[in-house]
């Protein structure tokens, strides 16, 4: 099982499918990688020589931030937005979709489960 950046990427897939279990590598920067590199793009991982995986850990070290270094990067982004209070950094702290949405209905992903608050009292029952 090839080895990179310190994740496990699946052997019986193709090269440009199991970088995308890097974070930070879709499919098309995948693609990228394999012609910028000379690589068979439907090579299978586990046919990649060390050789192979050493030049693509380097290439990607040297043009990609990926993992850790991006999982930081978004967390200070986040935190910058929310240290400034600005209107973006306000619904990260309150946990609401952030880029527009509306939140009348849906936006049940950010908020949560519902929270079922009781109802007024009718005027029958204040009788």
């Amino acid at each position: 099982m090839p080895r990179i950046q310190g994740v496990d990427i699946p052997p019986n897939k193709p090269i440009f499918i199991s970088l995308c279990y890097l974070y930070g590598v879709g499919r098309s920067s995948a693609i990228r990688i394999c012609h910028s590199l000379g690589l068979d793009v439907q090579k299978r991982a586990k046919e990649l020589t060390d050789d192979e995986i050493a030049r693509v850990a380097n290439y990607l070290d040297k043009e990609f931030v990926i993992e850790g270094q991006l999982r930081r990067k978004v967390q200070q982004d986040i935190a910058r937005l929310r240290d400034i209070n600005c209107y973006r950094g306000l619904r990260h702290r309150r946990g609401l979709p952030v880029r527009g949405q509306r939140t009348r209905t849906n936006a049940r992903t950010r908020k949560g489960a519902r929270k079922t608050v009781a109802g007024k009292k009718g005027v029958k029952e204040m009788r």
